[in-house]
C-alpha cells in the first residue's frame, strides 16, 4: 500500500535573545551562556515513507544541496542507522528562511527531520535519545527538538525550559554570509563574559558577546543594527548576519519595516515560547 505525502512539518526559526561566551575549552569549542526563543517564520519539510532503504532530498532552492553534508540527510539517516530502520524516504524541503544568518535553519530542518521520522516512522525514540542523536548534528539541534524556549549552557546543549515575554521582532536579513567558525575563531572575540546563574541574566540587560566584532568585519551587519536602533532595542542574534528589533506591538514593527531602506531586506516576526514543530506533532 502507497502511503500518503505528510506534509507542512515546519522548521521553525530561533533567535538568540542574549549570546554571552564565558571562555574558551581545550578541545577549541566555546562554552555558551545564551536564551533561544522561537518564531512563527519557518521553512517546511514533507515526507513520503517508501519500502526502500534509499533516502533523496528535493529542494525548492538551486543552492541547497542535497549532498553528503547536507544536515536533513545527515538527520535521516542517522535516524535510520540508530534505528535498524528497513525502510526510507522521499523528504521535500520549502526553504524560506535565509541561510547563514544566525536563524538556525539547517539546525532546525535537521531537528524538523529527526521528530518527523520518528513519528512517520514509528521507531518511537523519546526526546533524550533524538537530541543525542541530534548533538552529534549540531549544538542548536537539540532545542528545536525538544521545543520550547530555553535557557541555555556548554556549547548550547544544556537546557532549562524557560518564558519569557512573546515579543514581536522586525529581524532584517543582511545580505551577507556570517563564517561562525570565523567568528569563534578571530583573537578578538570576546571569551571571558563571567558565568552568571540563570535568574541573574534573565533580569539582566541583555547583549550579544558576538555582535561588536561581527559589525566590524561586515558593514551590512553594522549598518543593519545602527538603523534599527533608532526604532527599538536591537541586537543581532547568532553570530549573524541578521538583528532583530524587539517591539510590544505587531503594528509598530510593520510600520518600522515600512521605513526600511532600500537594499535592506527584513520581516516581522511572533516570539514563540511553544515552537510550531511541536503544535504540529500534537496533531493526528
Amino acid at each position: 500500500m502507497k502511503l500518503p505525502i505528510s506534509k507542512s512539518w515546519p522548521a521553525p526559526a530561533k533567535l538568540n535573545l542574549f549570546l554571552h561566551i564565558t571562555g574558551q575549552r581545550q578541545d577549541g569549542y566555546h562554552n555558551l551562556q545564551t536564551l533561544f526563543q522561537f518564531i512563527d517564520c519557518c521553512d517546511y519539510l514533507d515526507f513520503h515513507i517508501t519500502e526502500s532503504s534509499e533516502i533523496h532530498l528535493h529542494s525548492n532552492m538551486s543552492n541547497v544541496v542535497a549532498d553528503s553534508d547536507n544536515l536533513i540527510l545527515k538527520a535521516a539517516k542517522s535516524l535510520q542507522k540508530y534505528t535498524g530502520f528497513s525502510g526510507g524516504a522521499e523528504i521535500w524541503l520549502e526553504k524560506l528562511l535565509p541561510m547563514g544568518g544566525g536563524l538556525g535553519g539547517g539546525s532546525s530542518d535537521a531537528a524538523t527531520t529527526l521528530v518527523a521520522l520518528n513519528e512517520l516512522w514509528h521507531t518511537n525514540l523519546p526526546v533524550e535519545k533524538l537530541c543525542e542523536i541530534g548533538l552529534a548534528l549540531g549544538a542548536d539541534v537539540p532545542v528545536f527538538i525538544r521545543g520550547y524556549a530555553a535557557f541555555a549552557e556548554g556549547v548550547g546543549e544544556q537546557l532549562q525550559t524557560v518564558h519569557p515575554p512573546e515579543k514581536y521582532y522586525l529581524v532584517i536579513t543582511p545580505d551577507v554570509h556570517v563564517s561562525t567558525q570565523k567568528i569563534f575563531q578571530h583573537p578578538d572575540l570576546p571569551r571571558n563574559t563571567p558565568k552568571l546563574d540563570m535568574y541573574s541574566l534573565m533580569s539582566n540587560t541583555w547583549s550579544n558577546d558576538c555582535q561588536k566584532l561581527v559589525a566590524k568585519i561586515y558593514p551590512q551587519v553594522g549598518n543593519a543594527l545602527q538603523w534599527l536602533l533608532e526604532y527599538a532595542p536591537s541586537r543581532m542574534t547568532g553570530t549573524g548576519a541578521c538583528v532583530f528589533g524587539i517591539f510590544e506591538a505587531k503594528q509598530q514593527a510593520l510600520d518600522t519595516l515600512a521605513n526600511l531602506p532600500k537594499p535592506m531586506q527584513g520581516f516581522v516576526a511572533k516570539g514563540l515560547n511553544k515552537s510550531p514543530l511541536m503544535t504540529r506533532l500534537e496533531q493526528p
